[in-house]
């Protein structure tokens, strides 16, 4: 694939514009998609950081310009069905300020939402305005391209994680380790812990993954430890260049942990 920064017999890293370059992709090729598409968040506003007053502002990706958010979406999801094998399925990140866009989208494509898992942090950013509650969640809608078939899902495995009893779709974490942060970060970056149970609940060893929106590259890195195959695209060079990093210290040292 042209613009590939990084590859190795699992991983291709690529650089561009993310929309142009599932385009290329040949349809019905990818297993999964898991992904944290922009927030479009950008706009001024203030946040808590490490006790903090800070920007929300996270770079011009996420702004809308050019192209408006709805646009933006459709655009993306109409792609990810096409490269979605039949039985494929596609988790998407979200917050209430984009999440049920994404989700009346999905659905207007005939996507079948399968789940509205909640990403539960133990330790969110308070709220400095003082006039609602402290944000604590995320959404990941877990959806399966066709209705009529069979997607994967490993239950038992799922189950064993959980105490043997079934795993329900709360799921509560700290955010990001210090550790995951060691050669930078990114601003929606997402801990390795939740992106392990993405690919383990629902891919097999050498299943094609594909985020079209890796930011610091923790599916990439995540499907690496599980001997998947993955194609992680930003438009960033310093978010891929970031990724990159990750990926090279892993192969060196292999020491991080699934959990």
């Amino acid at each position: 694939m042209e613009n590939t920064v990084y590859k190795n017999k699992n991983i291709s890293l690529v650089l561009g514009n993310s929309l142009e370059i599932m385009k290329k992709i040949e349809s019905e090729t990818i297993d999964v998609i898991a992904t944290d598409p922009p927030f479009f968040l950008s706009n001024g506003g203030i946040t808590c950081q490490n006790g903090k007053m800070v920007s929300v502002d996270k770079g011009d990706w996420d702004k809308v310009s050019a192209i408006d958010m709805e646009k933006f979406y459709s655009i993306f999801l109409t792609e990810a069905k096409r490269v979605l094998k039949p039985n494929g399925t596609v988790w998407v990140f979200g917050t209430m300020h984009n999440i049920f866009l994404i989700g009346y989208l999905m659905q207007g494509m005939d996507f079948k939402i399968l789940n509205n898992i909640t990403w539960q942090k133990t330790n969110p950013a308070p709220n400095l305005s003082c006039r609602m509650f402290t944000h604590s969640t995320e959404n990941i809608i877990w959806a399966k391209k066709d209705k009529k078939t069979k997607h994967y899902f490993d239950y038992q495995y799922m189950k064993e994680m959980n105490g043997g009893k079934q795993m329900k779709d709360v799921w509560t974490s700290s955010t990001v380790k210090k550790s995951e942060k060691e050669f930078g970060k990114h601003p929606t970056q997402k801990p390795l812990e939740i992106m392990n149970k993405i690919i383990l609940a629902s891919t097999k060893e050498n299943d094609l993954i594909l985020d079209p929106f890796m930011g610091s590259g923790t599916t990439v890195l995540s499907a690496e430890m599980l001997n998947r195959k993955v194609i992680g695209i930003d438009q960033e060079v310093d978010f891929v260049n970031l990724a990159k990093k990750r990926i090279l210290n892993y192969e060196d040292d292999k020491q991080l942990e699934l959990f």
